[in-house]
């Protein structure tokens, strides 16, 4: 419970309100009165019911889908609340919606990760408080302080507990070349062999597993990625490793987005369970049931804490 300096605020849009709740409910404070809704011409609008002068203030929202309504609430929260003499407004988007369009992969492209950075640094966002960025290096397209949590000490924690002693047994799997870095710091905590699926896009979203490096065969693999859109790269990954001869196959990633075919993969798939953040809302169990969420909210609350008390941020971007 925050006790002491100006008084702190946390307001949501429509994405994701009952992990603000949450978050709201471990802080100790009661969630800010505010609406956001839609026009009958399908524009936004915003309205606030509570004083906000002076006040810190942290606004709630994932740009998952549908991710251009999601980003315009919030773009339009913020500038609500800054004209509303807010003295400090911190946009906490647990899931950043265009984060895979963050270079030029072939001419002419968009760079369109640095366009909604500008865009909700120019509505009027002082800070912004993220977790499991696609690629780390968006935090260098922004022109304020972004602080990045990590979903890996969440995961870890579960397989801990889930697994005990086998987990030095295990193997944990990158999916693809890019995502090396984040399974590398997993399978250290875990204590766990590494092992890498090198594969090719031939075009979005679509892969084509090439081969895997590492004798995975005997194994109980974990395939850990940072989110989970199609489902293609993971199904195709946990193939190539059935293939290779892994025992059981696990998965986790920050994200869920599970657009498109991504459920009826998962369910043909040898993949024996995906553990998701809710930093996207979670998906009704009855349409697969192998997915299992974990909570991000005790992570964000201590995140926002420390944020209003000024405390170091780095314990939990690690």
């Amino acid at each position: 419970m925050i006790t002491h300096g100006r008084d702190i605020k946390v307001f949501a849009g429509n994405s994701n309100p009952r992990l603000a709740r949450e978050i709201c409910s471990l802080i100790g404070i009661k969630l800010g009165d505010a609406e956001v809704g839609t026009f009958s011409d399908g524009e936004i609008y915003a309205s606030f019911y509570e004083t906000v002068r002076g006040s810190d203030v942290f606004v709630l929202q994932s740009t998952c889908q549908p991710g251009n309504k999601n980003l315009m609430e919030l773009l339009i929260m913020i500038d609500a609340l800054k004209r509303a003499s807010a003295s400090r407004v911190t946009a906490v988007i647990p899931y950043f919606g265009y984060a895979r369009q963050d270079r030029k992969a072939k001419a002419r492209d968009p760079i369109t990760a640095k366009l909604v950075a500008n865009m909700i640094t120019k509505a009027g966002a002082d800070r912004v408080l993220t977790m499991d960025l696609h690629a780390s290096q968006i935090q260098g397209f922004f022109d304020i302080p972004v602080d990045n949590l990590a979903g890996n000490p969440i995961f870890v924690d579960y397989y801990s507990k889930k697994f005990g002693e086998d987990c030095e047994n295990m193997m944990i799997v990158s999916p693809d070349v890019g995502s090396v870095s984040r399974a590398r710091i997993f399978s250290q905590k875990l204590h766990t062999n590494l092992a890498i699926v090198d594969k090719r896009r031939p075009r979005a979203n679509e892969s084509e597993v090439m081969n895997v490096i590492g004798n995975i065969k005997g194994y109980d693999c974990i395939l850990v990625d940072d989110l989970i859109d199609t489902g293609g790269s993971l199904c195709n990954a946990a193939n190539a490793l059935v293939k290779e001869g892994a025992r059981r196959i696990f998965a986790c990633a920050s994200h869920g987005v599970l657009s498109g075919p991504a459920l009826e993969k998962l369910n043909n798939s040898p993949v024996e369970e995906l553990a998701l953040l809710d930093t996207i809302p979670p998906v009704d169990s009855s349409r697969c049931g192998k997915l299992k969420y974990l909570p991000v909210a005790p992570m964000f609350s201590e995140a926002i804490e420390r944020t209003y008390q000024e405390i170091s941020m780095s314990k939990l971007s690690m």
